[in-house]
């Protein structure tokens, strides 16, 4: 039985859901036959921290006397802004050697002051993006994926995107079957993919000032199966199409093609997951027309075919006798393999 070691970096200002969700996730698939996590947990002095939350943490040991991890995971919070060099420093150090280096939320933040994400392509909460990308140029930053795998690095969104990543290493480690029996323990759903956006289309577009561009983006997500072209929007924004776009982008900070491509994705998406409706339904369902239209969107943009999507993600219906609240999804799509660049695409 291999056992992996798993170090999570812990300093005061951590939030403490980044530490020990990731933790349960590991510690549950160690209760399986033939799988063993050894979790640690390590401070700078070795002396107890305080998360955001009030609540103290009391590690194993000094970063000094930690055994050296297969796994290095460095949470957030807001014990990861300013600078940190003794920190730092530890985790340039040791980083380089670790055989898979995680960060949930600003942990990135610290891997990024020891310059071990140069060169590489990651993500993390939504709301430190850009400063990520604008303090640390030579890291290539994806503000859209809940996670991300580059090789041996992994980074993630935050706060419960670090489970997310954590039953995607499970899986990578021991099968899916073992990552779903830990989901449907934390009831959780095992179905979110690395590249799935940190918001729904809505979320993730800024709601128009002005009402009848407010109007739109409601029919828009109403009614994708309609005419969405910028003719009709602007016709029912009592708009120029020309002042239209122009308008709609500078109002919610994406295009109106963009913001429709979005909307018809994630409508196909869900009755994908939670319908038994045909593929060619849906499709017309979801304003793409034909199925061929549909599968094209999803291969660009999901790099898989609504087909293999419906397989990996579909929603299980509960016996009668269960409850609807304890039931976790079924399916979750393969973690390529650390020594894979990943292929991440914005939803």
């Amino acid at each position: 039985m291999k056992q992996r070691t798993v170090l999570v970096v812990l300093f005061d200002g951590i939030q403490s859901l980044d530490a020990t969700g990731p933790m349960e996730v590991f510690a549950g698939a160690s209760r399986s036959p033939g799988v063993s996590y050894d979790l640690r947990t390590a401070s700078l002095d070795g002396g107890p921290v305080r998360s955001t939350c009030g609540l103290t943490l009391v590690p194993d040991s000094s970063l000094a006397d930690a055994p050296a991890p297969h796994t290095l995971l460095v949470p957030g919070g807001q014990g990861t802004r300013g600078s940190h060099p003794e920190l730092t420093g530890w985790l340039r150090e040791h980083g380089p050697r670790a055989e898979r280096l995680v960060s949930v939320c600003t942990g990135a933040l610290l891997l990024a002051e020891a310059g071990l994400l140069d060169g590489h392509l990651v993500t993390t909460h939504w709301n430190y993006c850009e400063r990520l990308a604008r303090d640390y140029p030579a890291v290539r930053v994806d503000p859209e994926p809940i996670f991300v795998r580059d090789g041996r690095l992994a980074t993630s969104a935050g706060v419960t995107a670090g489970i997310d990543l954590a039953l995607a290493l499970v899986e990578e480690d021991h099968g899916r079957d073992l990552a779903l029996d830990i989901a449907r323990h934390l009831v959780v759903f095992l179905r979110r993919p690395g590249n799935q956006a940190q918001f729904s289309a809505q979320l993730s577009a800024r709601t128009a000032r002005r009402e009848p561009l407010r109007e739109v983006q409601h029919w828009i997500t109403q009614h994708p199966d309609a005419d969405l072209g910028v003719d009709a929007l602007a016709a029912r924004a009592r708009l120029s199409p020309r002042h239209f776009a122009r308008a709609f982008r500078a109002e919610t900070g994406t295009t109106p093609g963009r913001y429709v491509e979005r909307v018809r994705l994630e409508h196909a998406r869900r009755l994908l997951e939670d319908t038994a409706d045909g593929v060619e339904r849906i499709a017309r369902a979801s304003g793409y027309g034909t199925p061929e239209a549909m599968r094209r969107a999803f291969v660009k943009t999901l790099a898989t075919a609504p087909a293999e999507y419906r397989r990996r993600f579909r929603t299980p219906h509960p016996a009668p006798d269960r409850q609807q609240g304890l039931t976790a999804d079924s399916a979750r799509p393969s973690t390529a393999p650390p020594e894979q660049r990943p292929t991440v695409n914005s939803t």
